[in-house]
Parts: structure tokens; sequence; C-alpha cells
């Protein structure tokens, strides 16, 4: 099968023109579009999970 839209990004022109745009995955949006994962997006994931971070609490004592 040799579809372009299915090749990972390292495989297509768009990773050697914007090498940190694509990290060589996709998500599927609600119209049923892929979309490739950039980096940016997995940075703001990352910056989310952060702010949001809580640290475990113990579940018995000692």
């Amino acid at each position: 099968m040799n579809v372009p839209a299915l090749k990972p990004c390292r495989e297509t022109a768009e990773i050697l023109l914007h090498p940190a745009h694509c990290v060589g995955g996709f998500i599927i949006d609600e119209a049923g579009r892929e979309v490739a994962i950039t980096e940016q997006m997995i940075q703001h994931a990352c910056d989310q999970l952060d702010r949001q971070w809580v640290a475990a609490q113990p579940r018995f004592k000692h």
C-alpha cells in the first residue's frame, strides 16, 4: 500500500522542511481527518499535566 497520507512524517518531505513540526504520529480530528502530532502539541499537553500534578498521599500510616 503506497498512500502518502498514511506514511510517517519522517518519510515525507514535511520532515525535511519542518523537522520540529512532526513527531511521527497522527490523531483523527472530529471531521475524521488525520492531523500530524507536532512538538508544540506535545509541549502543550506536558504543560497542562505539569499544572495539574499533585503529590500522591500515603494510603496507610505506619
